[in-house]
Order: structure tokens, then C-alpha cells, then sequence
């Protein structure tokens, strides 16, 4: 069923202004009951009126195009729309695929290693990343490693412990749920090559 907030459409447009391919990262979808299926999920980014939809894995990773400029009010309306449709408490980091991939391009551990796991932080306010940052510094770990990139953290820990380590667990935190996302650095990868 179609809710208010998914029937609007954006401002009028400015002529001239040129679309942007831009990287929905959502918050908790397919984990602790909340499911949201890839196709109803790229339905609902269309009936907002974007352009170029596509989903990437099952994991609340949308990509589309908008020439809309204002990136908080589009980053509020799309989690308005997420709340009504699908019932939960939505919040997502939205950022240009341009800087997801710049991002990406200056993660400083190893790509490819066997025992560990490449990650990226996102996140939508930098004084929590700072927060993140300063509060993992504290923590005695010896398994994670975190280093504050531009607009990201970047973290490596190793394979089979992504929930158990002290970075996981502080991430974890409520606190952090409403600016923060996590994504595999391959999860990051199939976004750009989307």
C-alpha cells in the first residue's frame, strides 16, 4: 500500500541540473526481523521518483540517479518513506557513488587476506565517527584495527568474529544506529561496479 510520504515527488527541477548516481546504505535491513524484499525495496525508490534503480545483494544497498541537491531533506525523505511502507525505525547513509568509490579507493589494510575481513563504516554524522574513533582507541583490542578515513572509519578484524570483537561491539551500540552502517569493502566493490 502506498503512504503519503511515498506518493511525493521532489521539488520541481532546476533546468540544467544534471542527475547524480547516489548509494542508499540502509540501517539493519534483513537482520533481527526486519525483512525488506530487494524488488519491494526498488519499488518504493521509484515511486519517490528516482532514476536508474537497482539493488545490490539482499542487504539494503540501493542505487540511484536524482538531481536533487539537497542531501539531508532527500536523506529525510527517503527515511520517512522507509518508516511508513515497510513499519520500522529507518535510517540510512546517503551518499554520491563518486564518494563511496573515493572512499573505497583509500582503504589502508589489506584488500585481500584470508583472515581478516575488509570493513567500512559510514557514516552520516562525523562526530559520532569521532566518537567511534575515540572510544575504540580506549578499548584494549587486539584483534581490531581502526583508522579514521575521510567521512569513514576503516576496520579489519578477523574472519568468523564481525559481532564479537570490542569495535563490533561498540558499533553495536543504539547510540550509533541512527548514523552509522557498516559494509563489507566487497559489499563496497559491487556497489561501484553496479
Amino acid at each position: 500500500m502506498a503512504t503519503g510520504a511515498a506518493k511525493k515527488k521532489p521539488a520541481a527541477k532546476k533546468a540544467g541540473a544534471k542527475a547524480v548516481r547516489h548509494v542508499a546504505l540502509l540501517r539493519g535491513v534483513n537482520v533481527n526481523g526486519i525483512t525488506i524484499r530487494s524488488a519491494e525495496l526498488q519499488a518504493l525508490f521509484v515511486e519517490l521518483g528516482f532514476g536508474a534503480v537497482r539493488t545490490v545483494l539482499a542487504s539494503g544497498n540501493v542505487l540511484f540517479d536524482t538531481d536533487e541537491t539537497d542531501t539531508a531533506a532527500l536523506r529525510q525523505r527517503i527515511e520517512q518513506a522507509l518508516r511508513e511502507r515497510f513499519g520500522y525505525e529507518a535510517w540510512i547513509v546517503l551518499l554520491a557513488q563518486a564518494t563511496v568509490a573515493r572512499m573505497a579507493a583509500g582503504y589502508p589494510f589489506e584488500r585481500v587476506d584470508e583472515e581478516r575481513h575488509p570493513y567500512i563504516v559510514f557514516g552520516s554524522d562525523p562526530a559520532m565517527l569521532d566518537e567511534v574513533m575515540a572510544k575504540a582507541e580506549e578499548l584494549e583490542t587486539y584483534t581490531d584495527r581502526l583508522q579514521r578515513g575521510d567521512g569513514v572509519l576503516y576496520w579489519e578484524l578477523p574472519r568468523g568474529e564481525s559481532t564479537d570483537t570490542p569495535v563490533a561491539k561498540l558499533l553495536a551500540k543504539t547510540r550509533y544506529k541512527s548514523s552509522t552502517t557498516t559494509r563489507n569493502l566487497r559489499t563496497v566493490e559491487k556497489l561501484l561496479a553496479a
